[in-house]
């Protein structure tokens, strides 16, 4: 049996004084022995676990007779992000997990085989696609984010005329203003947004839907609406200092370093606060992203400050990894509890209390307990709070009828329809806070059963 193909990387040291993408990708080799690890069992359970329903031993055969440009091909017969999937997808808690290898051994590396192909593509040329003869039928899709993006392929791939409404001056969702450049560079994204371009799709950007036009008028204006606007209002923790200089939710952090290109100060004329010590509250992807970025940026020492033990870590493993490979402390079961104000409403430090794991919550996850007396202060002169988001109530200004729950997310029903007989959503905006690969897949539903109610 041949190992797993170990990701090519970059130097610790080196990323982590650059923003340069980390993982450098499989070569031609490294991709065919990989996919030589396949065994084409009869009964293949790795599409099971991918919410986009990829052929998967479809295309790792492909690869394996040295076809990728069938094996891509494969791939975007349901996937129109693939060069975005295989680099954020957490492919080790999906498709790889039913990977029967994995019983006995490493799974086969799914993801990596899936950026490869769409590497591929890139370096080979994309083939634009071919366009449906128009039904006549338009569609507005809010948000030009992963579900956003998603529907509208998929609707414009049968025939309908497709707009997006986009509230930011870009395109991408939190593919562009989350996600860092050395995870996603932006310019992969902006490469796969132009081919749903080109699949007939009009893009409005810098348009807020809630303010420039409101949800009811655009259920007159077109014949379905979808709702993929994610979950881009934060959180935070309600705790003493939080409205001192110095203190970000980990959105604006990282919309302001990665859509706006904040780390290139002055070329890019969007100033952001550079910390020597900073500290990151939560123990996501998203908190991950931010602390590696604020590495970048010049920091001293970064620390992660999460309430939980490791084992508890939300982000994924990789991730993790990587950021202790380049630096990070982990403050683990440790909390906020206060956070100390310096000269003219500046951070100076961040008190936390020590925390033990108690019983079970509601997600199964042992529940943190502060431990009295435990007390300490840490240094800091930025505090980044990444502790989750909700959707930004915005989108529903001048709707009437759309049933949201407590959490604020919409309520929709297997298909992903709401409420409203022409308005469908999937989605941040109705799980919360959850994978790109998730809201694609959610994304994809509704576009089917949009198409269906379209064509009845």
């Amino acid at each position: 049996m041949v190992e797993r193909q170990v990701m090519p990387l970059q130097d610790p040291k080196e990323r982590a004084q650059n923003f340069n993408e980390v993982a450098l990708g499989y070569t031609d080799e490294q991709a065919l022995a990989e996919a030589s690890r396949c065994i084409e069992c009869k009964n293949p359970k790795c599409v099971e676990g991918c919410p986009v329903n990829i052929d998967i031993p479809g295309f790792i055969v492909s690869i394996k007779e040295g076809d990728f440009d069938r094996a891509i091909d494969t791939i975007k017969l349901t996937n129109t992000l693939p060069a975005v999937c295989g680099r954020v997808c957490p492919q080790e808690a999906q498709c790889e997990l039913h990977c029967i290898l994995a019983k006995k051994s490493d799974p086969v590396a799914i993801g990596r085989l899936e950026r490869f192909c769409a590497d591929h593509e890139r370096k080979r040329g994309v083939t634009p696609p071919v366009r449906a003869e128009s039904t006549g039928k338009k569609v507005a899709v809010i948000g030009a984010g992963p579900a956003g993006l998603t529907a509208a392929a998929d609707l414009a791939k049968e025939g309908h005329d497709v707009t997006i409404f986009e509230s930011l001056h870009d395109t991408g969702g939190v593919l562009t203003y989350g996600i860092p450049e050395f995870r996603l560079p932006k310019a992969i994204v902006q490469e796969e947004v132009e081919y749903i371009k080109q699949l007939g799709v009009e893009v409005k950007v810098d348009y807020v839907i809630g303010k420039i036009k409101t949800l009811d008028e655009l259920r007159k204006e077109f014949d379905a609406v979808f709702l993929g606007t994610g979950a881009g209002l934060p959180r935070f923790m309600g705790i003493e200092g939080e409205n001192l200089n110095g203190v970000y939710s980990a959105n604006e952090f990282l919309t302001r370093v990665n859509l706006m290109k904040a780390y290139q100060f002055p070329a890019y004329d969007t100033p952001i606060k550079r910390g020597k010590k900073v500290i990151v509250v939560g123990g996501g992807n998203v908190a991950m992203d931010a602390a590696r970025s604020a590495l970048r940026l010049g920091a001293d020492e970064v620390s992660i400050v999460y309430r939980r033990s490791e084992a508890e870590l939300p982000a994924r493993r990789e991730e993790v990894e990587n950021a202790k490979e380049e630096g990070i402390v982990f403050r683990l079961l440790s909390n906020p509890v206060r956070i100390l104000e310096g000269e003219n409403m500046t951070v100076n430090g961040v008190e936390c209390i020590r925390m033990e794991l108690g019983e079970p919550d509601e997600s199964g996850r042992r529940s943190p307990v502060p431990v009295e007396g435990s007390e300490h202060v840490l240094d800091a002169d930025i505090v980044i709070i990444a502790i989750g988001t909700s959707p930004n109530p915005m989108i529903f200004s001048g709707s009437t009828g759309l049933e949201t729950n407590s959490r604020g997310t919409i309520i929709v029903d297997d298909s992903g329809k709401t409420s409203l007989d022409n308005v469908y959503a999937g989605g941040d905006v109705v799980t919360g806070a959850a994978t790109v690969i998730s809201a694609m897949g959610a994304a994809k539903i509704a576009a089917q059963a949009i198409n269906e109610y379209l064509t009845d």
